[in-house]
């Protein structure tokens, strides 16, 4: 089944929630050491490898990070080639002062937020969602 391209009904049907544990951004050279069911996200930059891990198994690596996160998921299945969808969550949250790094899969966008923000990020994307659902404009 393809995914939503219709901003309005994306917005609508965000569904966000919220995933267990915290979750850290590390940079390797390679991935020699880490247990590759540790990896939740990998992308390979210029400057080494960028993975996205627990929290408790960088911790046990030792591997530096500056940026300890909750990650939400929007649980709506959105299109890779869906036009404002970012623009629109991300709007939202910096309007509340929320930073995040977002990470489009194939069938969710996935947001990492600060982990003191993670419940006042979720508030604000179901009033997104919810403001859709009223026929509210869009942001």
């Amino acid at each position: 089944m393809p995914g939503q391209t219709n901003l309005a009904e994306l917005l609508r049907t965000l569904r966000p929630a919220l995933q267990p544990g915290t979750y850290v951004f590390c940079t390797v050279r390679s991935l020699s050491g880490i247990n590759p069911d540790d990896v939740l996200c990998l992308f390979r930059e210029q400057e080494g490898l960028t993975v996205i891990l627990p929290q408790t198994a960088a911790d046990a690596l030792g591997l530096p990070y500056t940026f300890v996160a909750r990650w939400i998921s929007l649980t709506v299945h959105s299109a890779l080639e869906a036009v404002g969808l970012t623009a629109a969550f991300a709007t939202a949250l910096t309007q509340a002062g929320i930073s995040c790094n977002v990470v489009a899969a194939y069938y969710h966008d996935h947001l990492f937020v600060p982990t003191a923000d993670a419940e006042r990020a979720l508030d604000v994307l179901r009033q997104l969602s919810a403001g859709a659902a009223l026929g509210g404009q869009r942001p």
